[in-house]
């Protein structure tokens, strides 16, 4: 069974960057499209941004359009999401989900049920 890991969260004040890695062990992540969700408090959990399993297609949410860039790093089997420009409402638990998904799904309005896995999620808080 694959399992991933999400790393790399904390907290930041608001303007500031960090860097979440989503990566496992035993299975290479190649094959898999990777997104990026998050879930606030209260709130529904949403796409934020993905990526194709050969990196060549990537989408984001317009509300972080600009600010985060999302790769990937296959000798690393890693995938990350770099977020510059840091706003409170972006404090959320973000998660990482892979899946072997047709190129039209590759877009942040995927459900995260559409993927077949998904990690335990890492919490970002944004806040001074």
């Amino acid at each position: 069974q694959l399992q991933l890991v999400e790393s790399g969260g904390g907290k930041v004040q608001p303007g500031g960057s960090l860097r979440l890695s989503c990566t496992t062990s035993g299975f290479t992540l190649d094959y898999y499209a990777i997104g990026w969700f998050r879930q606030a408090p209260g709130k529904e959990r949403e796409g934020v941004s993905c990526i194709s399993s050969s990196g060549d297609i990537t989408n984001y949410a317009d509300s972080v359009k600009g600010r985060f860039t999302i790769s990937r790093d296959s000798a690393k089997n890693t995938v990350y999401l770099q977020m510059n420009s840091l706003k409170p409402e972006d404090t959320a638990v973000y998660y990482c989900a892979a899946g072997s998904l047709h190129p039209s799904m590759l877009v942040t309005t995927t459900p995260f049920e559409a993927y077949d896995y998904w990690g335990q999620g890492t919490q970002v808080t944004v806040s001074s």
